[in-house]
């Protein structure tokens, strides 16, 4: 039980102290974990947790979306990326699809590494 407390507590203090391009990295994280998680869960038949998974991934897409600074036009292209990716989710979600999750994984692992990527290139 302390173990659990203690790993909240540093998550916290970890997200609570992060800057916003390192906020937006953990996302991506999360983002791949969940969409991993869904795969994973699709090839041993687990509904449900499948399920769990593809809908945290497209919370954390329709996060992305509501953040995105619409007057830089890459957010129109990114923009269009996310709403892609999220109708890729619910087809995935409606027939298990595994193709699908895998493509929106790619996705989401490209953009990941891209932007860790950034982050190490940026001044701090």
């Amino acid at each position: 039980m302390n173990y659990n407390m203690g790993l909240n507590h540093y998550l916290e203090t970890s997200v609570n102290t992060a800057f916003p391009a390192e906020l937006t990295l953990m996302l991506q994280n999360a983002l791949v974990k969940h969409l991993t998680k869904a795969r994973d869960s699709i090839s041993q038949n687990q509904v449900q947790r499948s399920h769990e998974s593809i809908l945290r991934s497209q919370d954390i897409l329709r996060e992305f979306q509501a953040t995105l600074d619409m007057k830089y036009p890459i957010s129109q292209n990114l923009m269009l990326l996310y709403d892609y990716m999220k109708r890729r989710l619910i087809e995935a979600n409606i027939k298990k699809d595994m193709e699908a999750i895998e493509e929106v994984l790619g996705f989401a692992r490209e953009l990941r590494d891209s932007w860790a990527i950034a982050i190490k290139k940026s001044p701090a």
